[in-house]
């Protein structure tokens, strides 16, 4: 079809047009009788969110995705140039891509009207037939529809009442295609209302021109919850006109949030060969942003965007690669103690409330961490909540006992944060009890898997207040949780040691 290059070749050819959701429709219904992936790449939305997409599609309405952020949102919307067909012919040097048997510009139907069957032809592809526009305050009429072009009435000696004196905005240049308008309630409520007649009767109004152009597109709107009442709102009668609004959602389960974060981690090809990432890190990550969204110090109506665990995971992995390539070792795993280098990753990526605020974002950042630990242990390990509540003489079942009674007897372990993978091992295999209870539960873990799980117990033990961790700039270190609660309330007043 692309040799085809005249109004006349083209009437030969027997091409039919269809409109852009039209176009959709019948492409996505091929897509589903072969049972092809629809929107590939999008995690977690199999059940809800792509049969939404797919029945608006289906229905030939305008969308709009309404969500907190980083839930893929601008994502579905990019991935429906997949639906369209791979190339249509336009009026050749058409700003608003003209239909050679229907053109809509004073330009299109001049050309068709002189040239007939000798109009020449142009074929464009999928992916330029979609445009994007971020509403921000400063978005006016004339960027979104057109206004008149005083440069080009002067150069080309035009009157004012010409229609040719038009320049369009984005939106009839993106004609048969499709249009996305992302944080559509960011829109001045006069730049929403300009947008009426486009999407019930497809026409565009510039100035004073009777401008009669019905536009074939797709718009697809995207929105934040928290717009409608911290930044603006989308006008009612704008709402009605949107056919379908659809809920996007963040990951549903820990499984889905995994899937994502390795999708789209940029993790450079020189860290995959150096470093490997264990899977119980990549789910204590991914617990954090879980976490985050219950959290009483976040707050829920913004969000927690999945590019938090993403940017978390990727930072893991540099924190392990920086402490491989400073002691010269060729590669390594990422340990527990490097997630403290996480946490830059989580504080700008949460909103905090009142309360959180109080605490500040680094010291919530740092709770994240530690009830991501909590959690995860007890799914890696028994509870050691039930060895609490156990009698005296049911002690002994207790298989953290050994470890614990090692701190008690006035040991403590430091754990550098730069220390080697030998430093490591030595570290962890002296306190007694502990390379035994990993060997009793994990017995087919390698070596690396047994010592990055020996440390877990520690973090675990740690989370349950039934050891003392201290983690300081450059090291963690885990002591008996008593006696450094005994040296802490028996530390005298410096007041009263200059009495005395």
């Amino acid at each position: 079809m692309e040799k085809i290059r005249t109004l006349g070749e083209l009437k030969k050819s027997g091409y039919v047009h269809r409109s852009v959701k039209e176009e959709l429709r019948q492409n996505l219904i091929a897509k589903l009788k072969k049972k092809e992936t629809t929107f590939p790449g999008i995690i977690g939305y199999d059940d809800t969110v792509i049969p939404d997409t797919e029945r608006a599609l289906l229905s030939r309405h305008n969308i709009l995705f309404l969500g907190l952020r980083g839930q893929a949102k601008t994502r579905m919307a990019r991935q429906m140039t997949d639906l369209l067909d791979e190339f249509i012919p336009i009026v050749a040097g058409s700003e608003v891509n003209d239909n050679p048997f229907a053109p809509l510009s004073r330009y299109g139907r001049d050309l068709v009207e002189q040239m007939g069957d000798e109009t020449p032809i142009e074929w464009i592809n999928r992916e330029a037939r979609y445009g994007e526009k971020l509403a921000t305050p400063d978005v006016s009429v004339a960027d979104l529809i057109g206004d008149v072009d005083p440069i080009k009435a002067a150069n080309e000696k035009l009157s004012y009442a010409d229609e040719r004196v038009i320049h369009f905005g984005i939106i009839p240049r993106s004609n048969r295609g499709i249009f996305v308008i992302n944080e559509l309630p960011d829109l001045q409520a006069r730049i929403q209302v300009a947008l009426f007649n486009i999407l019930q009767e497809g026409d565009i109004q510039i100035r004073g021109f009777k401008v009669r152009m019905p536009l074939d597109m797709l718009f697809v709107f995207t929105a934040n919850p928290e717009d409608y009442t911290n930044r603006g709102a989308i006008v009612t009668p704008l709402k009605d006109r949107i056919e379908s609004q659809i809920i996007t959602h963040y990951p549903k389960t820990l499984e889905n949030s995994l899937l994502i974060t390795e999708q789209e981690a940029a993790i450079h090809a020189e860290q995959q060969d150096a470093v490997k990432m264990p899977d119980i890190v990549k789910r204590i990550i991914e617990q954090v942003a879980f976490e985050a969204r219950t959290s009483e110090y976040v707050d829920k109506k913004s969000g927690v965007s999945a590019r938090l665990t993403i940017a978390a995971f990727e930072n893991a992995v540099s924190a392990a690669e920086r402490r491989a390539i400073l002691n010269k070792e060729k590669s390594t795993f990422v340990r527990i103690n490097d997630l403290q280098g996480i946490i830059p990753g989580i504080t700008g990526k949460i909103e905090l409330v009142y309360e959180g605020e109080q605490e500040g974002p680094l010291q919530v950042a740092v709770n994240l961490l530690e009830k991501s630990l909590r959690t995860l242990f007890a799914q890696y390990f028994p509870n050691p909540d039930t060895f609490k509540k156990r009698k005296v003489g049911a002690a002994d079942t207790n298989p953290y006992r050994p470890v614990i009674q090692w701190f008690d007897a006035g040991n403590s372990l430091q754990l550098l944060q730069d220390t080697t993978d030998k430093q490591y091992e030595a570290a962890l295999t002296k306190v007694t009890g502990l390379p035994e209870l990993v060997k009793q539960l994990f017995p087919k873990g390698n070596k690396q898997e047994q010592l990055l799980m020996m440390e877990m117990v520690l973090h675990g033990l740690s989370a349950y207040s039934l050891l003392s961790k201290k983690t300081l700039e450059k090291e963690t270190r885990f002591s008996d949780l008593l006696g450094t609660m005994m040296n802490f309330t028996s530390s005298p007043d410096p007041e009263e040691e200059d009495e005395l």
